[in-house]
This record gives C-alpha cells, structure tokens and sequence, in this order.
C-alpha cells in the first residue's frame, strides 16, 4: 500500500522505525490517547472547491485511514526538513547559484502524489525539491544534487532546477515551458492508451505566458489527458498576484475547459481535487487545477521575500494555515496519529536528512570528464555532436536516476 501510495525510497524505512518505536512505548501512549484507536475517519473539507464549467466538484467528505494519516505526514515532513536544509546549505555557500524552497506548498505535491497511478506522470517549474523526492530520489539524492555532488539524482550536473526521475519530466528553468512539455506527455499517454495523464505544475508568474494559452487550446481540441495545475502561491517574481493579472481566478483561465479551485494548504482537499481531475482527465480531456497555496521563503534564495509583502503576513500565515501543523491537529483531533507518534515521526526525519546533508557536504564532484558523461541516453555516434573544435568521446556509464 505505501510503496503503491509513494516511491520515496526512504519512507518505507521511517515508517518500519516508526512502527518499532510506538510498539515499545505500547500501552502507555494508548492509554494516554483515548481516541488511539481509530483506524478512520470521515474529515470535512473546510474551504469549499470553486467550479468553472462543473456541474459537480470533488467529494467534500473523505476518508482518511491511519496508515494514510502517517505518510502524509510523514512525506510534508521530510519535505519541510530537505528545503530548510536547502536554504541553510546555501546560506553557507555550499549551495550555489539558484534555488527556490517549497516550504509552506507541501500539501499541494503530497495531495497531488497520492491521487497518482504507476502510468501518470508530472512535469514542474523549479520549485521541485519535493516533488522529486515524491517521486523516489531519497533525500540524500536531492540534497547532493542542490550541491552539485556525485551522489546526486543527475550526479551534480543538473543542479536545484534540473531534476528528473521514473514518469517526472523535471523542473524546467524557462518560465512556462513546461505546460506544452505536458500536454506533449499527455499525448504520449493518449497514444499509447496506458491510460496515464500527465500533471503540468506552473506558478501564477507563469499564468500569463501565451505559451500556457495556446497548451489549452491544443489540448482542448485532442481531449488530451492533462490536467493544468496553477500552483497559485500568491506572488511571482516580487509581484503580487493582484498586480501582474486582470484575473486572478486562475482555475477560470481556460475559458472552454472545466477548472477547480482548491484550498492549497489542505493536504486532503488537495488530494480529493486531484482524485477528481484525474478522473475528468482520463475520460473527458484536460481540466484545470487551481491550489492555493503560500511560500514562506523569498521567489528564490535571492529574494528575501520581505519587500513586497509583510512579515507579519507571513508568520499570520505560518500560524494559521500552515500545511502540516493544520495536519497533525486534524489527525491527532480525530484519534489517527497520537502525540507521541509525531515525536517519533519528527525525529526520524529530522535525523535522516541531517545525516543526509552531512553525506552530501562530505561528497565529491564529479571529474572533469564526468561532465560529457550520458549526454544521450542511447549513443548512435562514438563522438558528442556540435563540440565545435572539439573532439570529444562520448562516454556511457548509465548513472545517475534516469539510468
């Protein structure tokens, strides 16, 4: 069931600790929990789905089991713990050049991930750390990526926006890109009938680009299975949602196609919303996705994030809405997840992706002539093309995530 919900290698591991710890502290943490029996809960979705061209939305009353209630968790929590990690390996230098933190979005990619299939697949911006461990780089593998070491998902040469794995086509670094790159792999699903969809993730500073206008109107006509997925955290590039587009109801955006918006920063709206468009995607052609979320960091490490909004905005949001805390209340309230379990949950994150950080500083780059490794995955020619002046041997080693 887990390996089926997530591929992240390593969670499977947290949760077998988690399993022999809260088995030795037993009978005394049960006693302490009236409500640690429960197996289920029926959960009501607190802020309602807006519908574009629906009739009918997604189910506002969902289950959730225990053993869903602790990888939810537990996924949020290794993601908040690999960008605060992030952001601190750049402050120290080690981490260079761009890098942009998820922290404060993590319900949308968790929510998102557990309404996946073997056969669907994801395509991002560059703010997809947490997306590629979802989708089965452990936390050492992104970690080493962000500091261009060799035990990174690329082996260092891709960096903090270039990350791929099994059915995720990356975050790609030109704004907008990425959306007809989606509906291409939502063609590919289309022809070869796997039934698969494709989710196509950009920010509302994206939203306005023509190329996200003419990727509807494309996959409009071949009732492509994608869905669009407007990851609406309020602010571009230093700019406000308000003042960069005429229309911020962005799940209306695509005129003819159906839309939802969803309350971004609830991991089961999310996943509710996600079950839904999958559903529409497959069977009826593209639909968009809406998820309104909030970033507690700055665009990028270079943004401090202060000059266009408040402090007080963002710590109100913190203390409020925040993803996984909200979560654990839900879960602790309805007797799935016990105090004593979020101890155990937190520690072993916390310890694993520490241990991970020390792994990726302690780790070397790769050599110099690592850097014309792979270049294809299937090599026709002995020599890289287009080295002008250079005469350069193609070298196949199959490493690296996508090997």
């Amino acid at each position: 069931m887990l390996r089926q919900l997530s591929r992240a290698a390593d969670l499977p591991v947290v949760l077998r600790q988690l399993q022999k710890s809260t088995a030795r502290n037993g009978a005394a943490a049960a006693a302490q929990q009236t409500n640690n029996y429960a197996t289920e809960a029926t959960i009501q979705i607190q802020r309602p789905f807006k519908l574009h061209r629906l009739d009918q939305g997604p189910e506002t009353s969902v289950k959730l089991t225990k053993e869903e209630a602790l990888l939810y968790y537990t996924q949020m929590q290794v993601i908040r713990r690999i960008e605060t990690s992030a952001g601190n390996l750049y402050k120290e230098k080690i981490i260079r050049g761009f890098c942009h933190l998820y922290s404060g979005q993590e319900a949308c990619a968790v929510g998102m991930k557990s309404a996946m299939t073997d056969v669907d697949n994801i395509i991002s911006a560059y703010r997809v750390h947490g997306w590629t461990y979802l989708m089965g780089v452990p936390p050492l593998g992104v970690l080493a990526e962000l500091t261009g070491r060799q035990k990174g998902s690329s082996r260092g040469k891709g960096g903090s926006m270039h990350m791929y794995g099994r059915n995720f086509y990356g975050g790609n670094g030109i704004v907008g890109a990425q959306v007809p790159l989606g509906a291409g792999v939502a063609l590919a699903c289309q022809y070869k009938g796997n039934g698969g969809m494709c989710y196509a993730l950009y920010g509302d500073g994206a939203s306005n680009q023509g190329q996200v206008f003419e990727a509807y109107n494309m996959a409009y006509l071949w009732r492509l299975p994608v869905i669009f997925v407007c990851e609406n955290n309020n602010y571009g590039m230093g700019t406000s949602a308000e003042r960069s587009s005429c229309n911020t109801d962005y799940y209306t955006r695509g005129d003819v196609i159906p839309g939802i918006w969803v309350d971004g920063m609830d991991v089961l709206a999310v996943r509710s919303a996600s079950l839904f468009a999958r559903e529409y995607a497959t069977k009826k052609g593209p639909i968009v996705l809406e998820t309104n979320t909030y970033r507690y960091s700055g665009h990028s490490m270079s943004d401090p994030g202060t000059s266009y909004r408040t402090r007080e905005e963002i710590q109100e949001v913190r203390s409020k809405r925040d993803p996984i805390s909200s979560f654990k209340e839900l879960c602790i309230e309805h007797g799935l997840i016990s105090a004593d379990e979020v101890k155990v949950i937190d520690n072993k994150v916390r310890k694993e992706v520490d241990e991970a950080t020390a792994q990726a500083k302690a780790d070397t780059e790769l050599p110099l002539q690592g850097l014309w490794t792979d270049v294809y995955s299937d090599c026709l020619e002995p020599k890289i093309r287009g080295a002008v002046d250079y005469d350069i041997d193609h070298i196949q080693e199959n490493k690296g995530i996508n090997h």
